[in-house]
């Protein structure tokens, strides 16, 4: 398993050449599949001209924090984190993750639960788009009392499995291995998301420091999906070295679902969904008003 939050050998201040480059870019993201997919061309040095990268894998609850300090150059964080990020960040239009059929999911042991009042539920973070879906959902079956813990997604569904928790907020390929564990879907906070807004869900952001050249980045991730799309075989090896277990199956399945258009350009339909998940949330008072502006 990675060990996120800290920089992998082979993957530090990689330069275009192959070299360690000087004044790099600090680029973090999650070793999850879809990010691997996206990034490996420029973090491999693949893009011509495109600026040099210093490669962190971190899970998203990590660079949501770190970012919150300022730390790195370029991450990916939660969409959920942007409210709570200072005007020295900026979003940028391309990379992350937002789409249709791709939320989180409410588990449980087999059987279900009757409901959530008094229940202990695991989370993989406080400050997720998952948890602030889950908190939506939960203000629409009249905020019963939970208590929630953070515990990192990798463990979430075999600590419900074991009864050590009595339901779990899942995500990532989640989704697609939870009946390998026994376990229920109780809900797939996606489906409601769409169901009651229409709109695709805004999952993961990439942000960057808004003193660097965000246009020269953000066409350096276009070129990178670009190479990807063109050429799937090449990244292949990369990925499955980073993916934690998965099968290649699952890991086809993981890009197929969270890589698409928004991808590339988050585009109108996007800005939208992000405009009505933060700006609802900040009206019911779960996040901070955002103050970084929507590109």
């Amino acid at each position: 398993m990675v060990a996120l939050g800290i920089p992998l050998d082979g993957a530090t201040d990689a330069a275009a050449d192959g070299a360690p480059g000087r004044g790099a870019l600090h680029l973090a993201h999650s070793p999850c599949p879809n990010d691997t997919f996206i990034y490996h061309a420029w973090t491999s040095g693949l893009i011509d001209g495109a600026p040099v990268t210093r490669l962190t894998f971190a899970d998203i609850d990590v660079t949501n924090s770190a970012c919150a300090r300022g730390e790195f150059d370029v991450a990916k964080v939660s969409y959920a984190a942007l409210p709570h990020l200072g005007p020295e960040w900026r979003l940028l239009p391309a990379g992350g993750a937002l789409g249709r059929g791709c939320g989180p999911l409410v588990l449980t042991g087999p059987g279900g639960l009757a409901g959530l009042r008094g229940r202990k539920i695991a989370v993989p973070s406080d400050r997720s788009t998952a948890f602030l879906l889950f908190n939506l959902w939960l203000r629409e079956l009249g905020s019963p009392d939970v208590a929630v813990e953070v515990v990192p997604f990798d463990q979430i569904m075999p600590a419900v499995r074991e009864g050590r928790f009595d339901a779990g907020l899942v995500i990532h390929e989640a989704r697609f291995t939870y009946g390998e564990y026994g376990l229920d879907c109780m809900v797939d906070l996606g489906e409601w998301w769409e169901g009651s807004t229409g709109a695709p869900i805004p999952l993961g952001a990439i942000v960057a420091k808004s003193h660097l050249d965000t246009g020269a980045i953000t066409d350096a991730i276009r070129a990178s999906l670009d190479y990807a799309w063109a050429n799937p075989e090449a990244s292949r090896a990369y990925i499955a070295e980073h993916a934690q277990e998965m099968s290649e199956d699952v890991c086809r399945m993981h890009i197929d679902l969270y890589v698409n258009e928004f991808s590339r350009d988050l585009g109108d339909e996007g800005r939208a969904a992000v405009r009505r998940l933060l700006g609802g949330a900040a009206e019911l008072g779960l996040v901070p008003e955002l103050g970084i502006a929507i590109p």
